[in-house]
């Protein structure tokens, strides 16, 4: 999942920072002969000093030339704009404003797909054995039928100063205009959003939902009618979409977090079923709109028990829509780790399920997660490093990793998805 996605773990008053004096970039490519995979989205590779340069739009084994965009005491960043020698693995990308120079978003879009899940596959091996000691090659997995184009059933623009819709270059504020975003999904591309002129400045969002409902455009958060060309002034205009999961429907705001890639919600949906097995009491830490809630309520049925728990106020509100036909489920808003201390004495849980943002649940929730002795944890990780480290965090609190698997629900992108499941 994307940075960002959801409430849920404390804002930490973050120290300040002593400003490094940088070199200035230099004027002339560098040559490099590229090293391995490395968690972000690049590859490493070192100049002929040993200096440590991230080299974006390339492949392992590869020679290029590439542009310095940063520098920096302990590594440089840089573009490959020249390739000399090309990996047998390197294709035409099929989104050249995302690769060097451009916008975010599509960095791994020169590389053949089963090779982004191999490159994907390294990066979760690698950050399980250097953070966890895990030793344990990750399989990942694309999506039935997938071929790593028109997934996206969510997108976000930016109109720039000639109102031209957008992205920000990569590790930039800057808004390049869009020709063309060939991860949306078909309904998306059909409404011809980067087609039109919009007011500079002001944010375009659009949401397809995966099951058929009609699409909704959000202009600066409140809801666009296309074919008027302005924004609909009705005061209870639609800004919430319906998205359906094999037997569960859910009411999700369109701001809010909903898995974006159209078959993910569903392969996550088994996978913690899968993992979660036969349970009676469950907790679902980070539960967001209640994408497992629902399953897990049927799956405990109606003598058992979901706790599910979330930090986000808008997440929350749509949770209580979807779930008001369970009385299973309870629903607590707020900091996870201050609400678990809130519980009081949790007695036969089964199984918690874990589903943090991106910087993963941290060593609090971790031990007041096996403070509860639960029989299986199923941690649903869209970071690699935040995944390793809680592993680690599980493991000093006696849970082993019993299985874990990625799956491939950015395509074109180094971002990935993985389930692992522990038990004691």
């Amino acid at each position: 999942m994307s940075a960002g996605r959801r409430a849920g773990v404390s804002r930490r008053t973050q120290p300040t920072r002593r400003k490094v004096a940088t070199e200035p970039l230099p004027t002339e490519l560098i040559e490099l002969e590229v090293g391995p995979v490395a968690h972000g989205g690049h590859c490493v590779a070192r100049m002929a000093d040993g200096r440590v340069v991230f080299v974006r739009h390339t492949l392992p084994g590869e020679r290029v030339r590439a542009r310095v965009t940063e520098t920096g005491p302990k590594f440089w960043r840089a573009d490959a704009v020249e390739v000399l020698d090309a990996s047998a693995d390197r294709v035409e990308s099929v989104w050249p404003e995302a690769g060097p120079g451009g916008v975010g978003g599509g960095e791994l879009a020169h590389v053949r797909l089963d090779a982004q899940r191999a490159w994907k596959s390294a990066v979760l091996t690698e950050q399980l054995s250097r953070l966890a000691r895990i030793d344990r090659e990750v399989p990942v997995d694309g999506m039935p039928g997938d071929d790593g184009l028109g997934w996206r059933t969510r997108v976000s623009f930016v109109a720039d100063a000639e109102g031209r819709l957008g992205m920000r270059k990569f590790r930039s504020h800057q808004v390049l205009a869009l020709d063309s975003m060939p991860l949306m999904s078909e309904e998306l591309a059909g409404l011809g959003l980067l087609d039109r002129r919009w007011s500079a400045g002001v944010t375009v969002d659009a949401v397809a939902p995966a099951g058929g409902d009609a699409p909704l455009v959000l202009v600066e958060g409140q809801p666009f009618d296309l074919r008027k060309g302005k924004a609909d002034p009705r005061p209870n205009a639609r800004n919430a979409v319906r998205e359906v999961v094999g037997d569960w429907q859910y009411r999700v705001a369109a701001e809010g977090f909903w898995q974006v890639h159209r078959q993910a919600p569903g392969a996550l949906v088994d996978a913690v079923l899968s993992g979660v097995g036969e349970a009676s009491t469950v907790l679902d830490l980070f539960s967001g709109a209640g994408l497992f809630s629902l399953p897990l309520a049927d799956r405990v049925g109606t003598s058992g028990r979901v706790v599910a728990v979330e930090g986000d106020a808008r997440a929350v509100k749509d949770a209580r829509r979807n779930a008001h036909d369970r009385p299973q489920i309870e629903l607590h808003q707020g900091d996870v780790g201050a609400v678990l201390g809130s519980l009081g004495v949790l007695d036969g849980v089964d199984a918690v399920v874990l589903d943090p943002p991106r910087v993963g649940a941290g060593r609090e929730v971790v031990q007041a997660v096996a403070a509860l002795d639960p029989g299986r944890i199923v941690y649903v990780a869209c970071d690699p490093a935040a995944l390793a480290r809680d592993v680690a965090y599980l493991g000093e609190e006696g849970y082993q990793l019993q299985d874990v698997r990625g799956y491939d629900l950015f395509p074109m992108t180094h971002h990935v998805e993985a389930v692992a499941v522990l038990a004691r």
